[in-house]
């Protein structure tokens, strides 16, 4: 009798041969290296619920600041792009946008040399946030109207290795835990002829490197990346690899040292240089069955966020590295439910999947409205 394990294997081994190129198999460890066949998807079940928000946030810078032809692009790292209008179902990079606070974004690379962020003063009554995320999709940071306040201030992002002096200026500085990293800016919108007004305030924001802020000489260029390409597709089969690429500017942190071992297992981490076409079938079919259980765990604890009210999951998960205190499925879940979601802080996110008849949500077959009765509106303020 087949087990549910034997027909994921199979299901699984008939989908590796079927895309296996004619080029001979190379295993990328000896047979004494190689961790054991059930092992090895025990790792890469771990290292999938770990990886995924690395990845996803890669995909998305991907999208947004190497790839000019990706339909997505917004600018180059370090340099800053508004976005003087709200987003609509053509903007797919980003899982869940909102349509309430347009954004500006600016993916800064801090491996040269810090990045100094500077707002303008804005009005107190009209919300805006700077948050900071890393690519280990930590947020650890915010700038803005809960924050730090409305008055125009300057504000310095530094790599995770960066040792130098914050200078006189600078209201506070912010230390990603990656060397690439992600200020995302929301400016509230009160109304649609509101948005002249949010357009100026979005004028106010600058970007600039610590050198330029002090009028000195810049350092030396940090080396040029070649960025592997990404998309859907790639992600299914080349997925230990992209997070191979990551990890590489994400020096491991006291609580990763575990996982990062237990990848290094299996051939992952910097200098490791994974590739998944090297491995031996059997590895294949482990790593393969292990990214599935890994995928179903995420997927089953999406599905039970925060507490249920009236048919809807009310909660956020979103912190910083402290917040996860190394819980990966926890990591994942908020990157899977909508990456570059705010801290509970900043932001609550009801989440349902089903209309009132509990039957799933289907835009292409219906149309939907959502119901409010007189004087139970919730108790929301910007967005």
């Amino acid at each position: 009798m087949l087990t549910k394990r034997d027909l994921l294997r199979s299901a699984i081994l008939a989908a590796i041969t079927a895309t296996m190129t004619k080029s001979p198999r190379v295993s990328a460890q000896t047979s004494a290296d190689r961790p054991g066949f059930f092992k090895a998807k025990d790792m890469a079940e771990a290292g999938f619920i770990y990886g995924l928000p690395i990845v996803m946030n890669y995909a998305v810078m991907y999208e947004y600041a190497v790839d000019r032809t990706s339909g997505q692009f917004k600018a180059p790292f370090n340099q800053l792009k508004n976005e003087p209008n709200v987003f609509t179902y053509k903007d797919t990079a980003i899982v869940t946008p909102n349509s309430d606070t347009p954004y500006s974004f600016v993916w800064m690379d801090l491996r040269a040399e810090p990045v100094v962020l500077s707002v303008p003063a804005v009005d107190s009554q009209r919300y805006y946030s700077v948050m900071l995320c890393d690519g280990n999709t930590y947020n650890y940071g915010y700038i803005g109207t809960r924050a730090t306040g409305s008055e125009a201030s300057d504000y310095m992002v530094v790599g995770p290795d960066w040792k130098g002096v914050t200078p006189p200026g600078i209201k506070k500085m912010f230390r990603s835990s990656t060397q690439f990293s992600l200020a995302g800016y929301r400016t509230q919108l009160f109304n649609p002829d509101d948005l002249d007004n949010v357009k100026k305030v979005q004028a106010g924001y600058k970007v600039q490197t610590l050198s330029a802020y002090l009028n000195q000489p810049p350092p030396p260029p940090a080396p040029a990346i070649d960025f592997p390409k990404i998309d859907k597709e790639l992600v299914k089969t080349n997925f230990f690899e992209y997070l191979d690429f990551a990890l590489q500017f994400a020096p491991a942190e006291a609580n990763e040292q575990e996982i990062r071992d237990q990848l290094a297992g299996i051939g992952i981490g910097p200098g490791k240089t994974f590739n998944f076409k090297d491995l031996s079938l059997a590895d294949k079919l482990e790593i393969g069955l292990g990214m599935k259980e890994g995928e179903r765990k995420i997927d089953e604890a999406v599905a039970n966020i925060g507490k249920e009210i009236n048919g809807w999951r009310v909660g956020s998960i979103p912190g910083d590295s402290a917040h996860y205190n190394g819980d990966w499925l926890k990591r994942a879940v908020a990157a899977k439910a909508g990456i570059y979601g705010n801290d509970a802080v900043e932001a609550m996110y009801p989440l349902t999947r089903s209309d009132s008849d509990g039957q799933p949500l289907d835009g292409s077959k219906h149309k939907y409205t959502l119901t409010f009765p007189p004087g139970q509106q919730p108790p929301v303020h910007s967005f």
